[in-house]
């Protein structure tokens, strides 16, 4: 697929606004990609819009079955919220400029921060599985950019900086309610890889080489979009298998799927006071 020139950029953008523009006027303050481990907190927000993806034009339609597929206008904690419940990959055959849209319209709409949750494998030897895992780094494997083609120096710049792209304040009232809350909240660097298979064992040995805890196969090309637009960027994973090369087991769906909802109620804890204290 050929990437879009700036004009269809700008069309795809004002079209995809204006739809949800049609269905509320709310400035969302904070973004919220609901994905693996934040599902309950969609039933926490006030809703006062659920559009499904299908009536935004140029968004994406999430294909993993328990991704719903709506964005959720409202409020959360009395705090305006936007909510993606369903997120995109490029495993499903997107590019990442199409995955960095709905960032994109979120922003437009008055969003100044991204929190995003998923599902990761662990690496780590002294983590398991269960644990959650603030992001404060990340490895772009995914062999592609959202940012690739023209730049619409309305969104942001050229060449944005990457040195610090989740925000320490948010990690630290991140960390502050996770002591509170009595969570274990480890704090790692992310690698993000196309899937849709999983890794080999030496494909393992070379993340980890890289400095890479844990892996997985979305939030980067969100990430990059939402830092290109100057927006502050919180990521939450959770472990829901560990893969350490030397003990490697076959991917157990079910104990994978039954992980992510035990951690899920932490997860929604740790997310909602966050968001309540901004």
């Amino acid at each position: 697929m050929s990437v879009p020139t700036l004009a269809e950029q700008r069309t795809r953008l004002a079209e995809a606004v204006a739809a949800v523009r049609s269905h509320s006027d709310l400035e969302p303050r904070v973004a919220i990609v609901l994905g693996t481990g934040l599902g309950g907190l969609a039933n926490e927000i006030e809703v006062e819009a659920a559009i499904p993806y299908e009536e935004i034009p140029h968004f994406p339609l999430s294909t993993v079955e328990t991704h719903t597929g709506r964005l959720l206008l409202g409020r959360l904690g009395g705090v305006p919220v936007a909510a993606m419940q369903g997120r995109f990959h490029r495993y499903e055959g997107y590019t990442l400029q199409q995955i960095a849209l709905p960032v994109r319209v979120l922003r437009r709409l008055g969003a100044e921060v991204l929190v995003a949750s998923g599902a990761c494998g662990g690496m780590h030897p002294l983590w398991e599985a269960g644990d959650l895992v603030l992001l404060d780094d990340h490895l772009n494997l995914l062999g592609d950019n959202p940012l690739v083609g023209p730049n619409d120096d309305e969104l942001g710049p050229r060449f944005p900086d990457m040195s610090e792209p989740y925000d320490r304040a948010l990690q630290a009232a991140a960390e502050a309610v996770a002591l509170d809350e009595g969570i274990v909240l480890r704090r790692g660097v992310y690698a993000a890889v196309t899937g849709p298979n999983l890794e080999t064992r030496a494909e393992y040995r070379m993340l980890r080489a890289a400095g890479a805890d844990v892996v997985g196969m979305s939030t980067v090309p969100e990430v990059i979009a939402a830092r290109h637009a100057g927006m502050r960027v919180m990521a939450v994973c959770i472990i829901t298998d560990m893969c350490l090369p030397d003990a490697l087991q076959p991917a157990d769906v079910q104990a994978i799927i039954r992980t992510a909802m035990e951690a899920e109620p932490r997860l929604t804890r740790l997310v909602r006071r966050v968001i309540e204290d901004l």
